[in-house]
C-alpha cells in the first residue's frame, strides 16, 4: 500500500533493521489489539520486541509514526493474502465461495476476528491523523473484489447490469459485520451467513447457473487450496488470521 511520511520504512536498512522493524511492528499490533493504543506505551513494546528505547526511537520517533507503520503493516499482510493465486483473483463465484469456506472453516475466526477490522475499530477510537491510511487500506481491499467481479463480466460469467463497487462493497461490509457478530456471539454461524448472502446476491447477476464456476481442471485448484489450508491449520495468534 501507498506509504506516508509517518509510515515509510528508513532508507537503506540492513537486514538485521529490517528484521527489527519487522518485529516491532508485530508486537506493537498485538499489544494494540490487546490492550488498545493509549494504554500501549514503549515500555511494553520495548519488552515485548526486546529492543532499547534508542532503537525504538530510531524507527519509530512518535507514536503516530508507529500507529501509521502498523496500519501499513497490517494491510499489507491482509491484501497480500486476498491476491494470491490461491482465490484465483475472485474472477468466478467458486472463488468467493472458496474464500467464504476459508474463513468459516477456521475454528478460531470469531475468537480472533479480522486483524485489520479489530486494528481499524480501535485506532478510529483516537485523535491521531491516520484516519486516511485506514480509508486506503480498506478500499485497496474492496478494490480486490471489485477487479474480480469486473473481470467476471468482461468473460461473460456475470451481467452487464451488475454493479462490481457495490457488490464489492457489499461483500467486504458481509465479512466485516459477520464477523463481528460471530465475535459477540462466539458462533460462526453469523458470519457464514452473512457472507452466503452476499455471494447468493453476486450470483443473482450470473448469466447461466454455471456461469461463474470453473470447469474441472482448469480453475488452479481453488478449492484443493482452501482444503490444503484447512489441513495445514492457521497459526494461532491476532494478526494471523488474515495474514497468511
Amino acid at each position: 500500500m501507498t506509504s506516508t511520511n509517518g509510515s515509510r520504512e528508513p532508507c537503506k536498512l540492513t537486514s538485521k533493521g529490517q528484521a527489527t522493524r519487522a518485529r516491532i511492528l508485530e508486537h506493537a499490533a498485538e499489544l494494540i489489539y490487546t490492550n488498545g493504543v493509549h494504554a500501549t506505551n514503549n515500555e511494553q513494546l520495548r519488552r515485548a520486541a526486546g529492543v532499547s528505547g534508542s532503537q525504538l526511537n530510531h524507527y519509530f520517533p512518535t507514536k503516530e509514526s508507529l500507529v501509521l507503520a502498523v496500519i501499513a503493516w497490517q494491510a499489507e499482510r491482509v491484501l497480500t493474502f486476498h491476491r494470491g493465486e490461491r482465490f484465483a483473483h475472485f474472477d468466478n463465484l467458486d472463488a468467493l465461495r472458496a474464500w467464504a469456506d476459508f474463513y468459516v472453516g477456521y475454528e478460531r475466526a470469531y475468537q480472533e476476528g479480522c486483524s485489520l477490522g479489530s486494528l481499524a475499530s480501535e485506532i478510529i477510537k483516537t485523535d491521531l491523523d491516520v484516519h486516511d491510511e485506514l480509508a486506503s487500506a480498506f478500499d485497496q481491499w474492496r478494490d480486490i473484489f471489485r477487479d474480480g467481479i469486473e473481470r467476471m463480466q468482461q468473460v461473460g460469467r456475470i451481467s452487464p447490469e451488475a454493479d462490481p463497487p457495490r457488490l464489492a462493497t457489499l461483500l467486504l461490509a458481509a465479512f466485516q459485520g459477520g464477523m463481528l457478530l460471530s465475535q459477540v456471539a462466539r458462533d460462526i454461524a453469523p458470519l457464514k451467513d452473512a457472507l452466503q448472502t452476499a455471494i447468493d446476491h453476486v450470483q443473482t447477476f450470473a448469466t447461466s447457473p454455471d456461469a461463474g464456476v470453473i470447469a474441472p481442471g482448469t480453475g488452479g485448484g481453488v478449492h484443493e487450496a482452501a482444503e490444503r489450508l484447512d489441513r495445514e491449520g492457521v497459526g494461532g495468534g491476532q494478526g494471523q488470521l488474515l495474514s497468511r
